[in-house]
Formats: structure tokens, C-alpha cells, sequence
């Protein structure tokens, strides 16, 4: 097993103790948990790579998405992207799907001011932080023929797993996001 896990135990559902997390990823439990949304956990070092993730990977039984956030030149619009981990990222495949030239990753404070998150940590579950939507959610097919879907809890030193339908049909209208589906 990758030496990323401090304890490679897997466990059901939110942590027992608060002490030592952050308000952030307590928060997604509290809403997973309000959704009713089911969902398995594991604790590791921080992984910051989606190579960092592969001992989580098979520790859960997933494959974890690819999370990265864009932007335009003129720093006006954002993306979070979700895609598998394997896929190569080519901007010129989703710029001419969602009709933005030019996209480039968006630096830090953009991704702490937006989403709450800091680089490595982009998950989904940042959109509960984006309250005036201001990122627009891309995700690739392919993520959305998986069953089960990977993510951090807006940390990167745990990883969840739930039903991928949960994701799309509970968790986004929760916080108000809709997804643009592209094939890359």
C-alpha cells in the first residue's frame, strides 16, 4: 500500500472528532449528512497530485477525479472541471465546447476566494462555498458513467466516496449549481 496513508482504514461517514480538522471539511460532512448522502472516507498525508492519489484509489475502489479550476485571460469567468484522472487535459477540446478561448488554470487566490479551497484540495464539494455562483461546474461524460465518485472533502489529506447520482441529483441543486457535460 502507498506509504500516503497514515492509517489506511476506511471508515463510514464523518469523523468521530472535529479536533484536528478544519471548519471547511466539517462542513461538507454536516451537508453530506443533511442530504442524506452516504459516503465512505479515508485519511491520508496531504496528496496534492492525482499520482498522490492512486494508493486512495485502490484503497476505495475508485478512480478519484481530476479537479481543476479555470479561468479566461481576463479573469472573469471560472470552471471547475471534473475528469478522470487518466484523461490529458487539452484546452483547446473544452475551450471550443464551452465557447471560452484562451483558458488557462486560475491562480490560488482566485481558488481560495471563489471555492474556499487552496491548490490540491479542488473538489466539488467547494461549490457549497460558491454562494453567488460564480464557477461554473464542467464535468466530463465519462466521470458521469462511473457509479461511484471520488473526491476530497475541500482538504487533501481525506478522501470520500459516494454514488456518483448522489453527487448530481442531491448535492448540486443543494447548492445551486448546474453542470455543463463535455466529452474529452
Amino acid at each position: 500500500m502507498s506509504s500516503i496513508f497514515i492509517d489506511p482504514q476506511i471508515y463510514t461517514g464523518r469523523p468521530a472528532s472535529a479536533e484536528g480538522r478544519l471548519d471547511k471539511e466539517m462542513a461538507v460532512y454536516d451537508l453530506l449528512d443533511k442530504l442524506e448522502i452516504p459516503f465512505t472516507r479515508v485519511d491520508h498525508e496531504v496528496a496534492m497530485t492525482i499520482e498522490d492519489c492512486q494508493g486512495v484509489d485502490q484503497l476505495l475502489g475508485i478512480e478519484i477525479c481530476k479537479n481543476l479550476v479555470l479561468c479566461n485571460t481576463q479573469k472573469t469567468k471560472f470552471y471547475l472541471l471534473l475528469m478522470p484522472g487518466d484523461k490529458q487535459f487539452k484546452t483547446k477540446d473544452l475551450s471550443k465546447q464551452i465557447g471560452s478561448s484562451r483558458l488557462s488554470f486560475a491562480p490560488a487566490e482566485y481558488m481560495e476566494k471563489l471555492l474556499n479551497v487552496t491548490p490540491g484540495s479542488a473538489t466539488v464539494m467547494a461549490l457549497m462555498n460558491d454562494l453567488e455562483n460564480q464557477v461554473q461546474l464542467i464535468i466530463d461524460e465519462d466521470v458521469t458513467a462511473q457509479e461511484e465518485f471520488g473526491c476530497h472533502p475541500c482538504i487533501n489529506t481525506s478522501s470520500l466516496k459516494m454514488k456518483t447520482a448522489d453527487v448530481l441529483q442531491k448535492f448540486l441543486p443543494a447548492v445551486h449549481h448546474e453542470a455543463i457535460f463535455v466529452k474529452l
